[in-house]
């Protein structure tokens, strides 16, 4: 006889994916591997500094003065998570990146097939 089983989803009132493209993290004292997703784009000033003469704006200064070196790592969320499903997830995650290349071999092909056209 079959058994089966039925996951339902609740989504909490603040549910909100994010976009990432990058991670840090390690192993806890307890052996759970702990990753904290970040958004790494360019720093933006905290203030400009603009002199109007005839109509245009002429830049003066920014605070902090280093934003063309300066990079932010922007942490918004994290998990923490055992061995068991961290091997799950990587799975997971095998898979679907497979399913996205082969999604995009299907396309070349596709794009490659109109050009000849």
């Amino acid at each position: 006889m079959e058994s089966r089983i039925t996951f339902k989803y609740k989504f909490s009132p603040d549910y909100n994916p994010l976009y990432i493209n990058g991670a840090y993290g390690g192993v806890n004292e307890s052996g759970d591997i702990v990753v904290n997703f970040y958004l790494e784009r360019h720093c933006l000033p905290n203030t400009e500094e603009y002199a109007i003469k005839e109509n245009q704006l002429m830049k003066l200064s920014n605070e902090p003065t280093d934003l063309n070196s300066s990079w932010l790592r922007f942490v918004q969320n994290g998990i923490v998570m055992n061995l068991h499903t961290a091997k799950n997830i990587v799975q997971w995650l095998q898979q679907k990146i497979a399913d996205v290349e082969n999604l995009q071999s299907v396309t070349e092909i596709t794009n490659e097939k109109k050009t000849a056209e």
